[in-house]
């Protein structure tokens, strides 16, 4: 997002053309699976919303091979859950899964499931509801002004309130602690994931 470009830039000075953003990168993904032939899963969500995306997703490249569709269960998953779904995405002929679970339990069932799968999982987030059409996206100047989070806390408060109000100051406090020294990150020095089941 947004605040994540602009902390590159403060802190490393690394100053990105743009965001790279989840709804934005699937589609670009997805068009170049389409022309490779490389099939796609769709793990997450439920399954009306599934089925709208990929009714979408087939409009818009109609050579995109959707290998399955899977939604969440919205409940903590046993370890033989996990293996199964594990299992089934392996046996879908997928060379790709987009993972719509919701920031971080994407984030975190992608990295515990990354050797399972044998295949790149990309987490993207609101993506799979943005292009089902059963949410709306925030106005552009709401993106480029650092606030598609506001917009999204504002239509969807009760699930949002907890990741917005309490991670987004976090984040910030992290930053800062970078920028004045206080706190560094190196790569491959922090510790993994404590492991989460989701589903």
């Amino acid at each position: 997002g947004q605040p994540v470009r602009w902390a590159l830039r403060w802190l490393h000075g690394v100053a990105l053309a743009d965001r790279v953003r989840g709804p934005t990168l699937m589609l670009q993904v997805c068009e170049a699976c389409a022309r490779e032939g490389i099939p796609v899963l769709l793990y997450g969500s439920r399954a009306v919303t599934l089925d709208r995306l990929a009714a979408n997703l087939k409009t818009r490249f109609p050579t995109l091979v959707i290998a399955g569709r899977m939604p969440s269960a919205f409940r903590e998953l046993s370890e033989d859950e996990q293996l199964a779904i594990a299992g089934a995405i392996r046996a879908s002929g997928a060379g790709l899964t987009f993972v719509g679970l919701g920031c971080p339990r994407q984030e975190v069932w992608a990295y515990e499931n990354r050797e399972m799968i044998s295949m790149p999982a990309l987490a993207v987030g609101a993506a799979f509801d943005f292009h089902a059409g059963t949410l709306p996206e925030a106005p552009g100047w709401m993106q480029r002004a650092g606030l598609e989070w506001l917009y999204r806390l504002a239509r969807e408060p009760r699930r949002l309130w907890r990741r917005y109000l309490l991670l987004n100051p976090l984040y910030l406090l992290m930053v800062a602690a970078q920028r004045v020294g206080i706190h560094r990150l190196h790569a491959g020095s922090g510790a993994p994931p404590r492991p989460v089941r989701v589903g």
